[in-house]
């Protein structure tokens, strides 16, 4: 489930583990790639941390999630995402030229923190991913919010977390030249703010009839979240912690990445 390619991308990035101690050290701490292992075999499959098959030699799933909250809180998964972003840019695969931005609804069945009344599902308790991509689908950065939080709210904030992408001699890139959005995100406002960041608004407005041609550049964020979701782990939101639907979201952006740099040598 890790390649020996992608393990050498991730192990330089994971934090150096606490000393044992000489008396009484403990029980041996897990491989660490084991654990990885474990990991994605719970974004894959959605399959209850308690549940996690011992046979497969992956540890308990508490131990499994133990170490993604701990690799999370150090910033492993958004290191791993910026490194291959500039893999990819490196490899001429990354077009910054324009940026795509869409928010999708996900049911969260346990509630917590930033989750709320979802107007798509009947007010049920849910959540949003919001994911802004370059040009060719590939995830630039994600954020997770309340399912009643509208699109736009999160234009700003997703747009200045997309990372200074290194890759080539220069300065990094960070801010695409233009971004389409749909009707959700028409406010003039906005428009205005994205203009002062040096970036051109192509967004949708309401009231106005269909067949303008943006539909053929933005459905590449929509094929995006579609390979998200994916991961049976983000189709629905089981974990209470946002923290760690979060870590879930940042890694399978950061493995979407991985299959696309693969694709581009192949």
């Amino acid at each position: 489930m890790v390649s020996d390619e992608l393990w050498a991308e991730i192990e330089p990035l994971l934090p150096p583990r606490p000393p044992r101690r000489h008396r009484f050290p403990g029980r041996k701490p897990l491989d660490d790639r084991k654990v990885l292992c474990g990991i994605l075999f719970v974004l894959h499959t959605a399959i209850p941390w308690e549940y996690l098959p011992q046979e497969l030699g992956f540890g308990s799933g508490m131990t499994c999630w133990r170490r993604l909250r701990d690799w999370n809180d150090a910033g492993v998964w958004q290191q791993l995402h910026e490194v291959l972003l500039g893999k990819l840019r490196a490899a001429g695969q990354l077009d910054m030229s324009r940026a795509v931005i869409d928010g999708s609804h996900v049911r969260a069945l346990k509630g917590g923190p930033k989750t709320g009344p979802s107007p798509v599902d009947r007010r049920k308790p849910g959540s949003k991913h919001h994911v802004i991509t370059d040009a060719g689908g590939i995830p630039l950065a994600a954020s997770l919010t309340s399912g009643n939080r509208h699109d736009v709210t999160q234009l700003l904030p997703l747009v200045d977390k997309v990372p200074r992408i290194k890759g080539i001699r220069g300065r990094p890139r960070q801010r695409p030249d233009r971004i389409y959005a749909d009707r959700g995100y028409d406010f003039d406002k906005y428009r205005h703010e994205l203009r002062t960041r040096g970036i051109t608004p192509v967004i949708a407005r309401r009231g106005v009839g269909h067949g303008s041609g943006l539909g053929t550049r933005r459905w590449v964020v929509e094929q995006t979240i579609a390979l998200l979701h994916w991961f049976r782990r983000l189709r629905i939101r089981w974990e209470i912690r946002d923290d760690i639907h979060e870590a879930f979201l940042t890694l399978a952006c950061a493995i979407v990445c991985w299959r696309r740099l693969q694709r581009s040598k192949s």
